[in-house]
């Protein structure tokens, strides 16, 4: 059993960097970051405790956002779907990224008071 989920493991790792473009790994590898930041708040609040619970609610949200719109921008800029963002080029997807990303830290400062 195990055997076989290591081949299936080695066999994804090789695929994935054989054929996933260079940019693509930069969003993934952010993408990691954010997951692990945002598990790593919350297994501190589990630990510690929420006692500001507005700021572990802001940090938390603010994690979840982030996520959503890296995946967001993964989706547009990805090759493979190139048919469904004719009229939407990497650049765009960016620049919407950073907008969209500017106004929830914003919400997010200000939520936390």
């Amino acid at each position: 059993m195990s055997n076989s989920v290591l081949s299936v493991v080695s066999k994804f790792v090789g695929e994935y960097r054989s054929s996933t473009p260079g940019r693509m790994k930069v969003v993934d590898a952010y993408l990691l970051y954010v997951l692990l930041s945002g598990a790593v708040q919350f297994l501190y609040c589990l630990l510690v405790g929420t006692f500001p619970f507005n700021s572990f609610l802001s940090g938390f949200i603010s994690c979840v956002g982030t996520f959503v719109l890296g995946v967001c921008l993964r989706i547009q800029v990805n090759p493979q779907n190139k048919g469904q963002f004719l009229c939407l080029s990497p650049e765009r997807a960016f620049a919407d990224f950073l907008f969209a990303h500017t106004v929830l830290h914003l919400v997010v400062v200000n939520f936390i008071g």
